[in-house]
């Protein structure tokens, strides 16, 4: 394509998380429905907390 058209996409910082917003339904294209995702974000965080709660910082 010849144009030299400019188009900005703003991006989504704050995205919604409701059963009908974007990234839920995302998921739920690829199969994961909401309950689930649900489940496995939780999942996932406690899996990070209990590698930080493994790490020791010094100041």
């Amino acid at each position: 394509r010849d144009s030299f058209d400019i188009y900005i996409s703003e991006i989504n910082t704050m995205p919604g998380f409701t059963p009908i917003s974007m990234y839920p339904k995302l998921w739920e294209a690829s199969g994961i429905g909401y309950a689930e995702l649900l489940d496995r974000l939780i999942e996932l965080a406690l899996e990070r907390r209990g590698k930080l709660d493994q790490v020791k910082f010094v100041l």
